[in-house]
């Protein structure tokens, strides 16, 4: 029996949701000719174990080097303070990245892998070539363009270029070029492009069961026009996100426009719907009433009502999340509205702007004539996204699987 070591990096969710879909298309090829150990820490440490319940013997918790949340997004002072410094409440980053190291070593000496998976753990990359181990680094990114962030983040970007060319193989969850949805995250060398693959995106392709619809779903079937306003990623990244489209809501061109904001929290409270009348009513109170709504706050959706939601919006408001905007732009050809947080968000924004699309916007007068823009233009963009959507490769985690047991049989 093979036995393969996935590293999960723990800041944010992308990693977690390409790994889990990996999982699932290596199970389908190996079948139980090969176990799967996982490490991570914090909330994907927790998340590992819920899901892998039966099998916590799989699952290892080690202790990984993340920045320090801020106000919009990692506060760049607290991270390079907490380089030598303990801060908020954490011990100083260069005993625990020495302590992370290690504690991988230990785990990679204990279960000797015949090969590793890591998502967004580079450290893994150089442990694995150490000890002459297969790896294989799945990323959408490689030597980002910076903008907001600027110099001071170019070190630490080099730092962790050189040790993602450590891997065996680059995945590159993306379409190949021209239609690489990260291209501006890339910028490879000459030097690597032999060891790099565009695998494609990694999207949910499980089949599900038709369930009956909710009182959501029968509201937005009846509601025409809306926008659909997501809220993703970590605390930080929730937070500024949540901020900047309330500003947006308050302005006057948008009085009239429908939208449904996603919380990515499982908190039923959130629920309400907030009707034209200016009154707010639960989900099932505004379906009886036939409620004129504008605004639908939705704490978390289900997988049915998510894809329910993108079959029926007229255009999504997202950070830039490189996940989210493959399955938004390739998967149901809606243009979007990005309002970045990091200059990875920036840079695919920017791309998908490049390529008509959807809107980069960074400030509330930039949103609100997104959306006037898109509404007016809708057609043109339509035209755009079915060309990229005739292109889209969503067989990344497939593709990636059946790269991974060619490795494990050579």
């Amino acid at each position: 029996m093979k036995k393969i070591g996935g590293f999960v990096y723990p800041w944010g969710s992308g990693h977690y949701t390409r790994m889990m879909y990996l999982d699932e298309a290596i199970r389908k090829i190996m079948e139980e000719d090969v176990d799967i150990h996982y490490s991570s820490s914090g909330e994907i440490y927790q998340k590992l174990l819920q899901k892998f319940s039966g099998k916590k013997d799989l699952i290892h918790h080690i202790e990984m080097p993340i920045p320090i949340d801020g106000r919009k997004g990692p506060s760049v002072t607290l991270s390079f303070l907490n380089f030598l410094l303990p801060v908020a409440g954490r011990p100083p980053l260069v005993s625990t990245v020495a302590n992370y190291l290690r504690a991988e070593g230990r785990l990679y000496d204990q279960q000797k892998f015949d090969l590793v998976v890591n998502d967004g753990d580079v450290g893994s990359n150089t442990i694995a070539k150490r000890r002459g181990v297969k790896a294989i680094f799945i990323t959408n990114q490689f030597k980002p363009k910076l903008w907001a962030s600027r110099f001071y983040l170019y070190p630490g970007l080099r730092y962790v270029s050189r040790n993602i060319a450590k891997a065996t193989k680059i995945i590159v969850a993306d379409s190949a070029p021209p239609n690489t949805l990260c291209e501006y995250n890339l910028n490879f060398p000459d030097k690597l492009k032999d060891k790099v693959i565009y695998a494609g995106h990694f999207s949910n392709r499980i089949e599900r069961k038709n369930e009956p619809k909710s009182d959501l779903e029968k509201i937005l079937e009846n509601s025409g026009n809306f926008g659909y306003w997501m809220i993703t990623g970590n605390k930080s990244t929730r937070e500024v996100t949540h901020k900047a489209y309330q500003k947006v809501f308050h302005a006057e061109q948008m009085g009239d426009e429908r939208r449904i904001i996603s919380h990515a929290k499982n908190d039923p409270s959130i629920d309400k719907v907030l009707g034209k009348d200016g009154k707010a009513y639960s989900i099932s109170e505004a379906l009886e009433k036939k409620i004129d709504w504008i605004q639908i706050d939705i704490g978390f959706l289900s997988e049915q009502e998510k894809d329910t939601v993108l079959n029926l919006c007229r255009y999504a408001v997202i950070n830039g999340s490189h996940t989210a905007m493959g399955e938004i732009l390739g998967g149901k050809s809606k243009p979007i509205i990005g309002i970045p947080v990091y200059d990875e968000h920036t840079n695919q924004i920017k791309w998908a702007q490049d390529k008509n699309l959807g809107i980069l916007a960074t400030s509330v007068k930039q949103t609100v004539n997104g959306v006037i823009k898109i509404q007016k233009d809708y057609n043109k963009y339509q035209e755009s996204l079915q060309n990229f959507s005739r292109n889209y490769n969503q067989n990344g985690a497939e593709n990636t699987a059946k790269i991974i047991s060619q490795m494990l049989e050579d």
